[in-house]
């Protein structure tokens, strides 16, 4: 996907370029539009500690709805993704290499340069509408997470949600942010309407490795939390235990205490994920693994001798232990990159006197 793709029409094509640095005024526009085409976005920095060093490229986009590429290995064929760029600054990041589309860095420029889709909710309602969309399912945070920071200051995800609902399509959401559960009343009423599923990474539980490797997540506690509070009111959600970082949480003693946890939090499912390395995050993590974990980088190597997946053995030994796992501690698997479905039910008739307001996720 180029950028011109992104953006709404403006009077000439977008070229190559470079983006503004953060630091930039506050409402200030892109100083080369030779990347972005000045009519067609907007880039600002807020001077806030959770926002400081973060420039924001704010674009009107023609279309949300992204078809996956047939040789996908997702189960699903639909996603919308509002945002592009991560400030969650997960090493390990797949998605690091969409930023080189757009002549954008793919380490520190991913976690800080950041592009969103101001007229999301807008142009979502508009393709649901057409007599083309079939009502397939549509999958969230599959490529970057729709409740990173930044979707506390542009709330997004509420007009998504809703536009969603009012059509009754189904959905689904995975997410490594405690956002999600300001809407929570909007996952409630559109699970009543509609087939939703929810899932919530957390790949371990070591404070350490999370500070360094997540360092911009919510803690995987605070994470599990949200699982519950979920649960709590009647939103089943699954967990994805992803990634699980070679020789970093893979021992069987640290597998044990965070399927233990998972279970506790009452999640509906776990299934585990082991880390792959695409092209853009291989770089990336092999230079934060040589900073953090010098002694693995050889192994490391040697693991990944044959592409971006580890072996199929280590997989499967993953995979087979987690399950014993969660059969222990009473949970089950789902499949890989799945979420779970919540089948609708059907809403109380509101009452006589009192107009209800549709308001979904």
């Amino acid at each position: 996907m180029r950028w011109e793709n992104l953006t709404v029409e403006s009077g000439e094509p977008a070229r190559p370029g470079v983006p503004g640095e953060p630091g930039e005024p506050e409402h200030g526009r892109a100083a080369d539009a030779a990347l972005f085409g000045v009519d067609a976005v907007t880039t600002r920095t807020f001077d806030t500690p959770e926002f400081r060093g973060i420039t924001f490229h704010e674009v009107r986009a023609r279309s949300v709805l992204n078809r996956v590429p047939g040789a996908s290995r997702m189960p699903f064929e639909w996603t919308v993704n509002p945002y592009r760029g991560c400030s969650h600054a997960c090493v390990y990041c797949f998605a690091r290499k969409t930023h080189s589309y757009l002549d954008l860095d793919t380490g520190i420029g991913f976690d800080s340069q950041i592009v969103v889709k101001v007229n999301a909710p807008e142009v979502l309602r508009r393709q649901l509408a057409s007599r083309r969309w079939q009502g397939d399912h549509v999958a969230m945070g599959t490529n970057v997470d729709c409740y990173q920071r930044a979707e506390g200051r542009y709330r997004l995800m509420p007009g998504i949600i809703s536009a969603l609902t009012d059509h009754a399509n189904p959905f689904s959401i995975l997410t490594k942010g405690t956002l999600i559960l300001r809407d929570l009343d909007l996952l409630v009423r559109a699970a009543q309407v509609t087939d939703i599923g929810i899932s919530v990474s957390v790949g371990f539980l070591d404070t350490e490795l999370w500070r360094t490797v997540e360092p911009g997540t919510p803690a995987p506690e605070r994470r599990l939390d949200v699982v519950r509070i979920l649960g709590e009111h009647g939103v089943g959600c699954g967990v994805l235990m992803a990634p699980v970082i070679p020789f970093l949480s893979d021992e069987p003693a640290q597998l044990r205490a965070t399927v233990k946890a998972i279970a506790a939090s009452g999640a509906s499912s776990v299934t585990p994920l082991v880390l792959h390395l695409r092209p853009g995050a291989r770089e990336w993590f092999m230079a934060w693994l040589g900073r953090h974990h010098p002694h693995l980088v050889r192994r490391y190597e040697r693991l990944y001798a044959e592409g971006a997946y580890a072996p199929k053995w280590y997989q499967r030994r993953i995979t087979r232990q987690v399950h014993d796992l969660a059969r222990e501690y009473g949970i089950g698997p789902t499949r890989a990159s799945a979420v779970r479905r919540i089948r609708p039910t059907r809403p109380e008739p509101p009452a006589a006197a009192e107009p209800t307001q549709l308001t979904l996720i």
